[in-house]
């Protein structure tokens, strides 16, 4: 087995999947439907606010925020207009969903790293574009980590800070949020985070790196076991194990556009 196979989950899945797979994409596809994303990122905006930020028309930008949300990452709320010599009147107002832009990254990462069984040449360039295109926009996201399997299956952890520890939740001596990535009691076989099974850290040009903080169980890389307070590159699609078995966790790395971020200027 390569280390690419290693680390490549396969997805069965059937002609409806990709369907929905190709419509979720077309979504994503349009640089105008990414540039509401990108308006809408910190503060809720009516249609007419919307559509001055983006430059198009009010019945275009209408068409575009309806197809954002039949995917859910948009969502529309009622609120009050800006006031005018009228005064003030009730409007829909559009936002993010909460967590909206991590979520396209983990659909868009997940998909990007699974071998799809489908040998759709056509969806997989539609998909390599699309992720392009929304790292390029979103410039911003950190990386991530998922969580696969389990009570917790799917929970993402974003990967902001320099160093994060990687354990179960120890109540004598809690992190900081967003400096832990802190799995639930059925994860057994983690070590607690006081002394974290693994840590990730952030070099200065971006690069994530992960290791082994002398655990019990031990930490797999694509298979591969990690000697304790060596650290080891992270790239796009890496399955981290910790510790083997059904106790254990893994951990799907996925880096938006498939590059590290660099760190701010």
């Amino acid at each position: 087995m390569t280390d690419d196979d290693s680390r490549t989950l396969i997805l069965d899945t059937d002609n409806d999947d990709l369907q929905e797979l190709s419509e979720y994409l077309d979504v994503l596809s349009s640089s105008t439907r990414l540039k509401i994303l990108k308006a809408i990122e910190r503060s809720p905006k009516d249609v007419r606010q919307i559509s001055a930020a983006i430059e198009t028309s009010y019945e275009n930008t209408k068409k575009h925020l309806d197809k954002l949300m039949s995917i859910g990452v948009v969502r529309k709320e009622a609120g009050l207009s800006r006031p005018t010599a009228k005064g003030v009147h009730p409007v829909w107002k559009y936002s993010l969903v909460p967590g909206g832009l991590e979520a396209i990254t983990r659909s868009l990462g997940l998909f990007a790293n699974l071998k799809l069984t489908l040998t759709d040449a056509v969806l997989a360039k539609k998909l390599a574009a699309v992720r392009e295109t929304f790292s390029g926009e979103f410039s911003g996201q950190p990386p991530v980590v998922i969580l696969l399997g389990g009570a917790e299956d799917g929970r993402v952890f974003a990967l902001a800070e320099e160093s994060i520890a990687v354990g179960r939740a120890d109540p004598g001596a809690p992190e900081r949020a967003g400096e832990a990535i802190v799995l639930g009691e059925e994860y057994a076989a983690v070590t607690r985070v006081s002394k974290p099974h693994a840590r990730i850290t952030r070099r200065r040009d971006g690069v994530r790196l992960i290791e082994d903080c002398g655990s019990t169980g031990g930490t797999f890389v694509n298979g591969m076991p990690l000697k304790p307070g060596a650290r080891r590159e992270l790239h796009d699609g890496d399955l981290i194990e910790l510790a083997k078995g059904a106790p254990g966790a893994t951990l799907v790395f996925v880096a938006p556009g498939g590059v590290p971020v660099p760190d701010a200027a």
